[in-house]
């Protein structure tokens, strides 16, 4: 969480190192390969009731080292896992693991590996991204052991874990998954590019879409998966992909292009909260977000015209997060931004 006198990019998180070492290693051995080392889910199908197997919890939750015999099968059966890209990309919070997922086919199955434990849970058609938080890294529990009984040949390990274990910065790490097709499942004639541009701009929004919401996690100590989020992070992704950010791109992109009216559909169904928000309390919050985006498009705009070098520029999304949705859908939404933008630089000082 941010503190007084804090500086931007905040430092890389323990994790990081690790993942340098994936992509070196994937650079010889091919990231499928890599993946598959490091990571037990992908040595496991997705297949119901495969998470309730004795094999599946001794891999993934005691940390067991994955055998032939424990894998039940091949592990994951994707389309072209020649194709998987892995890299590093640097956001305001610090560098975060990358994988991008070209078949679509693939990034489903690997969004159900990584956040289903390889259950067959429906993702969304509207779903092209998603951030993984919290995900027990045993690689690097295994790496800290061999340390740890190098340092102390003589030691306990048994107890050593017990305090390790409450450290959770040592093994628990996060990574993006991102998909290629058309942003929110949004065709390119909506947009008015041509294929290759659209997926091209797709991509980004949905990187720095992602990364916004690392930010935030980063922030404030917690990553909200709601409509406010969703505008926020929205925001970001367009403004890093069109250079500027449209009100009507982003109700599009949730299916409200049309509001009152509401798209069959359409991404705001996947934000109807737990327990989910009855209809009058959707459609009264769907009118904040929509009034929300107009008003963002306005700060923008003051933005642009008042805080044109880049060390101004990187405050602009750390003071919209400490914003609510009522004050940046309220008629002082500029004059609320200014004030958290200034406080945001005062701490920054």
């Amino acid at each position: 969480m941010l503190s007084q006198g804090f500086s931007l990019p905040l430092t890389d998180e323990l994790f990081v190192a690790a993942w340098e070492s994936y992509i070196d290693e994937a650079k010889e051995k091919g990231v499928y390969q890599t993946l598959q080392n490091k990571l037990p889910q992908f040595s496991f199908p997705v297949r119901e009731g495969i998470s309730k197997t004795e094999a599946y919890r001794a891999v993934t939750i005691r940390g067991d080292t994955v055998t032939d015999t424990s894998k039940e099968g091949a592990g994951l059966t994707l389309h072209h896992p020649e194709v998987l890209k892995l890299f590093l990309h640097p956001t305001i919070a610090g560098r975060i693991p990358v994988i991008i997922i070209p078949d679509r086919r693939d990034f489903v199955t690997i969004v159900r590996a990584l956040s289903h434990r390889n259950e067959p849970k429906t993702v969304p058609d509207s779903m092209g991204a998603c951030i993984i938080k919290g995900y027990n890294n045993w690689d690097r529990v295994k790496r800290y052991k061999m340390q740890w009984q190098q340092q102390h040949p003589d030691g306990d390990w048994s107890m050593e874990f017990l305090y390790f274990k409450d450290k959770k910065e040592r093994y628990q790490d996060r990574m993006i998954l991102l998909s290629e097709g058309p942003y929110s499942a949004v065709s390119a004639s909506f947009i008015g590019l041509n294929e290759d541009e659209w997926q091209a701009k797709s991509l980004i929004i949905r990187l720095e879409h992602e990364c916004a919401h690392y930010t935030t996690l980063r922030l404030h100590g917690s990553m909200r998966k709601d409509l406010f989020d969703e505008l926020l992070a929205d925001y970001q992704g367009i403004v890093a992909s069109f250079g500027h950010y449209r009100a009507s791109l982003f109700l599009l992109f949730l299916g409200l292009e049309n509001y009152p009216r509401l798209r069959p559909g359409g991404r705001f169904e996947n934000y109807r909260e737990d327990p989910p928000l009855s209809e009058e309390a959707l459609l009264k919050k769907l009118a904040l977000i929509v009034q929300a985006a107009s008003n963002l498009e306005t700060i923008e705009r003051a933005v642009t015209g008042s805080h044109q070098n880049s060390g101004d520029r990187t405050l602009v999304f750390p003071a919209l997060s400490r914003m609510t949705l009522e004050e940046l859908a309220g008629a002082d939404a500029l004059k609320s931004f200014t004030l958290s933008w200034q406080m945001i630089s005062m701490q920054g000082n």
